[in-house]
């Protein structure tokens, strides 16, 4: 008997070896496969530029980029350095983004759990949530005037509707044995709201919060195109009023690598945080 319990235990080990050597094998792979693609991307863009297809003004050459970067590094962009125009545009991407985590969560769940709440936010959220930041930018302007305020505004209202979503969809989606069964066990609602829904939303919060910082990075150009004189968004909006393709593809090189980046900490937070996604 205890030759057999061994014997089983050895196997279930062996077996679980053995799926740790295929998704390890599968994960060289994945990388072996996205950095192909870079590499061909580059490898795309200085071909096209060396034999001369299109403009260096339109297209200019990896060099070239690199060396305008290098130089923006050092000397800075319209007198203001590099680390100046990324520091003003976290400032307001980060600043409206934590305003709309701190709003959106609760509501989001509120609007979930009470059919009331939803009937009174989700209308405007749905109404306000497929138009153009620029349709609604210039009213901000008039009414919060050109500085940053309204530019925090205007983020905050593209990164609200992503996590207001996914908290309520997120609640919607609990299933309720869980929420019976603790209240059985003697549970009140607010045992109920920390120890069963909140944990069972946290894997989609923190989807919707990744969305929701895409989509405000996306906005952050459309906030930094009037009346700005600092950020990445407004310095590749300034350059292309020049002309200044090499200035325009640093902008966006650095707008991609640094949305990457945060991305990559917000996952690494997830797993920290939401330890058990995947395994329950």
């Amino acid at each position: 008997m205890v030759f057999k319990k061994s014997a089983v235990k050895k196997k279930k080990e062996n077996n679980r070896d053995e799926v740790s050597g295929i998704e390890l094998k599968n994960n060289k792979i994945d990388k072996r496969l996205t950095l192909g693609t870079w590499v061909i991307i580059l490898g795309a863009w200085y071909i096209v530029t060396r034999m001369g297809i299109f403009s260096s003004t339109l297209v200019p050459s990896p060099y070239k980029v690199w060396t305008t970067f290098l130089e923006i590094l050092e000397n800075g962009y319209n007198k203001n350095s590099l680390f100046m125009h990324l520091g003003a545009s976290f400032r307001r991407l980060f600043g409206a983004m934590g305003i709309a985590i701190l709003t959106s969560i609760p509501l989001g769940l509120l609007s979930g759990y009470s059919n009331k709440v939803k009937s009174i936010v989700d209308s405007i959220v749905e109404f306000y949530r497929p138009l153009p930041p620029l349709a609604y930018y210039t009213l901000l302007i008039l009414w919060f005037g050109i500085d940053d305020t309204s530019k925090i505004i205007l983020l905050f209202l593209a990164g609200f509707a992503p996590i207001y979503i996914a908290c309520v969809s997120a609640v919607t989606k609990i299933n309720e044995d869980y929420i019976l069964s603790a209240k059985s066990l003697g549970a009140d609602r607010k045992k109920v709201f920390f120890k069963i829904v909140l944990p069972a939303c946290l894997p989609e919060i923190f989807t919707g919060i990744r969305t929701a910082m895409g989509v405000a990075y996306t906005t952050l150009v459309s906030a930094e195109m009037v009346a700005a004189t600092s950020g990445i968004g407004w310095m590749v909006i300034d350059a292309s009023n020049y002309l200044k393709s090499d200035v325009i593809f640093v902008g966006i090189l650095i707008m991609g690598l640094t949305g990457i980046i945060i991305d990559f900490g917000l996952r690494y937070l997830e797993k920290k945080i939401v330890f058990w996604k995947g395994y329950v």
